[in-house]
């Protein structure tokens, strides 16, 4: 019998196609779900039953590990507790995506302990985890109203084409899985990009979506320096650290990117395209330094969300963001280690600018320290 199929586009409510699959799956049924990269088979992770069956279908031999999907980078470390800081960095700016992260699956603290031993060998079977928030809204909102993960793989049979429509999946599943959810040809309609993040380095295990140079951008540090209006304090914050970085690197001021670490300033209530003031561009001059060329921006939930930390230049600053986006907080400071606010040297002479400056210059010192980059030889 072939398995039910459900038009997604059709639908007159998602919310009926979500309820659904997750009836479906929470039945131990096998499920085609439509993502971002190609079509996927999966199965509830905490069901052993299902999972077994998962890999028969596929006819996956032994050391081939299924993907967990999970619903956010945030919840991959209940199943990653020991994740580096460059696999929660590609995570927090891959995911939802076409990216799989394959991390070390050695700490007790994993929730990866409490799935059934069968689903254990067939997801880590060489103590590495593969992890993935796919970028569909049906698999995640799946994922939200469901217990647990879900174990999942390509909708097709090993060695064969990845299924990019729902008639690729039927033609090659057939009846061996439950029910097929068809949106369409897949996005991307290639697999997603498989990456190994051992420490603070990355291999491609597999070539998909998301190419390497877009990876080695990704994996970069992103510092970020914030104020009001981003006319003054948080571009001169930004101009000095940067110069900063490239002296502690041993590189030109334009090649700190190409070296890893990226620095950007924003202001909270700033307009897009504006100019730095003209006391802020002859006080960096008067330091050799050139912010001629500025031009500001609003602090942004994609700025927030690829910041690894964001430097505030006032308390009021730092509350009002956390207060915006709360899941930030750990990665939000004062620039001031003190607890003092920078004060704002707008409307004030040059020589406001200057001490503003150097009060900048002396807590970068120490938060350039804290970063422990690499120092030229």
């Amino acid at each position: 019998m072939l398995p039910a199929i459900i038009d997604v586009r059709a639908a007159d409510d998602l919310r009926d196609v979500v309820h659904r699959a997750v009836q479906a799956v929470a039945e131990g049924k096998l499920v085609v779900f439509p993502t971002e990269t190609v079509y996927g088979l999966a199965a509830r992770a905490l069901d052993p039953q299902a999972v077994e069956r998962l890999l028969s279908v596929k006819g996956r031999g032994q050391g081939h590990a299924l993907t967990l999907a999970v619903r956010s980078a945030d919840e991959a470390l209940d199943y990653a507790p020991r994740m580096s800081r460059l696999a929660h960095r590609l995570a927090r700016r891959c995911w939802p995506g076409p990216v799989t992260l394959v991390v070390d699956d050695s700490s007790s603290e994993s929730l990866i302990r409490q799935l059934p031993a069968s689903v254990r060998r067939a997801v880590c079977p060489a103590e590495t985890i593969g992890l993935r928030v796919p970028g569909h809204t049906v698999v995640l909102e799946v994922l939200r109203m469901i217990a647990g993960p879900l174990a999942l793989s390509s909708a097709n049979r090993t060695g064969e084409p990845e299924a990019t429509t729902a008639e690729e999946a039927v033609r090659q599943l057939g009846e061996s899985v439950d029910l097929v959810l068809d949106d369409g040809p897949a996005r991307f309609g290639q697999p997603s990009s498989v990456v190994r993040v051992r420490g603070d380095h990355f291999e491609i295990l597999r070539n998909g979506v998301v190419p390497e140079t877009t990876l080695n951008r990704l994996s970069t540090l992103m510092v970020l320096f914030v104020c009001t209006g981003n006319t003054c304090r948080s571009p001169m914050a930004e101009t000095i650290f940067r110069k900063m970085v490239a002296e502690r690197l041993g590189c030109e001021v334009d090649e700190t990117e190409d070296r890893g670490v990226m620095i950007m300033s924003a202001g909270v209530a700033a307009l897009t395209g504006g100019r730095a003031s003209p006391e802020a561009v002859q006080v960096m001059a008067e330091m050799g330094l050139d912010l001629s060329g500025h031009e500001t921006q609003p602090l942004t939930e994609p700025l927030v969300r690829y910041a690894d930390l964001i430097f505030t230049m006032t308390e009021s600053h730092r509350r009002a963001i956390v207060a915006q986006w709360p899941g930030a907080a750990e990665r939000i400071r004062l620039l001031c280690t003190d607890g003092s606010d920078v004060a704002d040297p707008m409307g004030g002479p040059v020589e406001r600018y200057r001490q503003c400056a150097e009060q900048i210059r002396s807590q970068l010192k120490t938060r350039l320290d804290q970063l422990g980059l690499e120092t030229k030889d």
